[in-house]
């Protein structure tokens, strides 16, 4: 799949970032800086393209909190028994 492919994106995160996109080009910004801007946004908010396949994305819900919240487990035992 090439780089800035978008088909493994939900319909949520591709309206998502359409509506963010709008919102920078109203703010003034490019139109190809607000669809950059844009797409990282849900990225970062998201963690990316949720359909299964590709680079380990794709995890459900309950497998992505599950991991999270393992290793937020593990970072509070170590800062814990640090002091």
């Amino acid at each position: 799949m090439p780089q800035g492919d978008k088909r493994k994106y939900t319909d949520k995160q591709k309206r998502m970032a359409r509506h963010i996109e709008e919102s920078y080009e109203a703010g003034g910004v490019s139109e190809k800086e607000a669809e950059r801007r844009a797409w990282a946004t849900v990225n970062k908010e998201t963690g990316g393209g949720r359909k299964p396949g590709g680079s380990g994305r794709g995890m459900s819900e309950s497998e992505e909190h599950r991991r999270r919240s393992a290793a937020a487990k593990k970072g509070w035992e170590t800062r814990r028994r640090s002091k």
